[in-house]
Formats: structure tokens, sequence, C-alpha cells
């Protein structure tokens, strides 16, 4: 195990204001992040921190990350759309992904009745990779501007927690970023709101939170 991996297991990624405390989301999932960190070192990953999450790679290419959201935590594959899941167990982070496929978990016994399913695709997501296969991307239906796109590329974790999200929450964030006109604002705004895309809330929940 990376012992640079540890702190996450602990106190989360650090990059919302729920990290390292009681409410940071690793709290509720401890177990069940444990028996997934230990399934993906069976399968001879490579652990690595990226963006203060654990990320697993095969030969220096990411194959997946493990992490904690709000609802559930999961592995999510980078080339999850390439895999063939004969058995439909993967899901999308949201309805206009792409390349992503995540298994999604609530509980120990959850992940205890498809291990063997899940050593099999992540040897899958191996091969794909050593095949140097890559996702073809179709336009997205939904109007993501540029520099949270490349937010995205920059962060596969944020990426994650933001297609996580509702479509409405997705799209309040969406027509925020893109209101300004110059680049270097909405950047910024983007910047301001990754934390609380990390901690699973949209863009409108932290006022009324204060208005209650």
């Amino acid at each position: 195990m990376n012992k640079s991996v540890d702190s996450y297991f602990i106190a989360g990624c650090g990059r919302c204001p729920l990290g390292g405390t009681p409410d940071c989301k690793v709290n509720t999932w401890i177990m069940e992040l444990e028996l997934l960190r230990k399934i993906v070192l069976d399968c001879g990953l490579t652990e690595e921190s990226k963006w203060g999450a654990p990320c697993y790679t095969f030969q220096n290419k990411n194959i997946l990350l493990v992490s904690a959201l709000k609802e559930y935590c999961c592995i999510s594959f980078f080339k999850g759309s390439l895999l063939s899941d004969s058995k439909n167990l993967l899901k999308k982070p949201g309805p206009n992904s792409q390349a992503a496929r995540l298994f999604k978990f609530k509980g120990v016994d959850e992940i205890q009745r498809i291990e063997s399913e899940i050593k099999a695709y992540i040897f899958e997501a191996i091969e794909v990779e050593k095949a140097g296969i890559t996702v073809t991307f179709k336009r997205n239906p939904e109007p993501i501007p540029m520099e949270l796109e490349s937010k995205f590329d920059e962060d596969p974790v944020l990426k994650t927690a933001f297609e996580a999200l509702t479509p409405g929450r997705q799209r309040g964030y969406i027509l925020y970023f893109m209101q300004p006109k110059q680049e270097k604002t909405r950047i910024s705004r983007i910047k301001k709101c990754v934390p609380m895309i990390l901690s699973g809330i949209g863009l409108h929940d932290k006022y009324r939170s204060m208005k209650k």
C-alpha cells in the first residue's frame, strides 16, 4: 500500500470544507473503502495519490479511482464505457457521461457479493489499456463551458463528483459558469465552486441553508 494514499482513507481528499472532520464522506464508507482498496490491490495495480484521491494505474496509465461520494462509495473506471459489462453492473456517473463508468456501493455486503466480478472488470480494464483503445467522444448535449471541461481533464475526481449531482444542480452550475464574458472570471467562479461540488451540494443549497 502507498502511504501517501493513507490520508485519504482517514481524512478525505482535503479539498472541501468537510475534509478531516467527522462529516467527511470517507467516514460514511470506512469499511467499504478498505475492502475496495484490498480488492483493487489484489489485481496488481499500482496505488498512487492523484487529485487528492486514490488512483490505481498500470504501467503509468490511469485505470480507476476509488472514492467516496455523498450517497455511495465507488470504483470509477476511466474508460468504463469500453468495458463489455455483460452483467450490467456498471453505472454512469451522470446521464451525459461518455467515458467513466462506476461500481456504486452502499454496503460491504454489496461488494462481497460481486467481488469476483469486480476483479474480472478490473482485469478487462487493464487489457483495454494494454491494447491502447481510446474513447470516441460525441458532442455533449449539455453545453458545458470549455473552462469546466478543461478542469475536468485536470481533475477526474471533480468530474465524477459533478456528474453525480442531479441534472438540476449540474445545470445551475453550468449557467453560473457561463454568465461572465471574460475567461478569467469564468475560471475564478469554477475554482470557488470546486469545494461545493466535491461536497455534493448544488450552487444554491448553501444559500438556502443560510436562510433557515
